[in-house]
């Protein structure tokens, strides 16, 4: 196995270092093949997965900026050649490409967006207010600034799950009311800390939960999600092999009861009355795999990520039954 795979630069000179890739390609080896790496970033999936011998990777990012860092390194060897790149969501992979041997999907934000105050992704560096994935829709000042109390409460308690929700959406309201309109992600930060309690050592930031829940629901990432593993099981050829990385437990808990779903040979969820019994789509290789002590000392991102392997079998793709995937009824019911 490869043991030497760089680091990407991301535009402020940092190492963006790709989470559990080497678990990932331990679990999937031997890589060989076509693959699609259906969260491109940076592309350090990519690189990795070139490294152990993937013939040809289909690079997909819905973000402009991934594919114009990507023009400065990947017509160069020992890539050019064997990248693909394409313009959109994972959530429509199989319109992309077909018959693959593997498909991997990093959930979390990319150091590079996290990095950039422009983004607006972090409550750590000021910058508008954005966190658009794809630079394009709702941002997250319009959200914030439009949406009414209880939206943003429900937001907040289902996609972030923060036990101030109310608290926090009322504070919202008011000072966008009172004060001024929020443009900025201090700006917001700093609401949430008068509100909260101050972090002690060891715990995460006060506007961590909002933050994630505001992102999450401005870039329709369950959505995207759930469409996403639909996707790959209808594009992965059998014995093609299936890499999720998450990053909270909601979106663990959703790839691991799709994995369930489709591994299973029941017929029917605990909701849904029993059907006739299905050849499963999946046969999970795994269960959750978490960073090692080493991985945490060089990438402290990595601490809450979570990798879930699976291969395909040859059954036909079916829909997954939403109601079982551990979501709220209001984002079920929405989609």
């Amino acid at each position: 196995m490869t043991t030497d795979i760089p680091p990407v630069a991301a535009p402020d000179k940092k190492p963006h270092i790709p989470v559990l890739l080497r678990p990932l390609l331990r679990e999937c080896a031997p890589i060989r093949g076509r693959w699609l790496d259906g969260t491109f970033g940076a592309g350090g999936y990519t690189k990795g997965l070139i490294a152990e011998g993937a013939d040809l990777v289909y690079g997909v990012d819905r973000d402009p900026l991934a594919h114009e860092m990507a023009q400065s390194w990947i017509n160069e060897p020992p890539y050019a050649g064997k990248i693909k790149l394409v313009l959109g969501t994972f959530s429509k992979l199989d319109e992309y490409a077909s018959d693959l041997d593997g498909v991997v999907l990093d959930l979390g934000v990319s150091s590079m967006q996290l990095d950039i105050a422009e983004r607006g992704f972090s409550f750590m560096r000021d910058g508008p207010l954005d966190m658009r994935m794809s630079q394009d829709g709702m941002t997250a000042a319009e959200f914030v600034n439009t949406a009414d109390e209880g939206e943003i409460a429900a937001v907040l308690f289902h996609y972030g799950e923060e036990k101030q929700s109310r608290k926090i959406a009322r504070a919202i309201v008011k000072d966008r009311t009172e004060k001024a309109p929020f443009e900025t992600t201090l700006q917001l930060a700093g609401l949430i800390e008068r509100l909260l309690p101050r972090k002690k050592p060891g715990q995460s930031h006060p506007a961590t939960r909002t933050f994630q829940a505001i992102r999450i629901a401005v870039n329709d990432e369950f959505g995207e999600l759930i469409e996403g593993l639909e996707a790959a099981e209808r594009a992965l050829k059998p014995g093609g092999q299936l890499a999720v990385v998450s990053f909270h437990s909601l979106e663990d808990r959703v790839v691991k009861r799709f994995l369930q779903q489709r591994a299973s040979t029941g017929g029917g969820s605990r909701y849904a009355p029993v059907q006739e019994a299905k050849t499963p789509g999946f046969e999970q290789l795994s269960k959750a795999i978490g960073p090692d002590e080493d991985e945490l000392v060089d990438n402290p991102r990595a601490r809450s990520a979570r990798l879930r392997v699976a291969r395909r079998t040859d059954a036909p793709a079916l829909d997954v039954d939403r109601s079982d995937l551990g979501l709220p009824k209001s984002v079920v019911s929405s989609r």
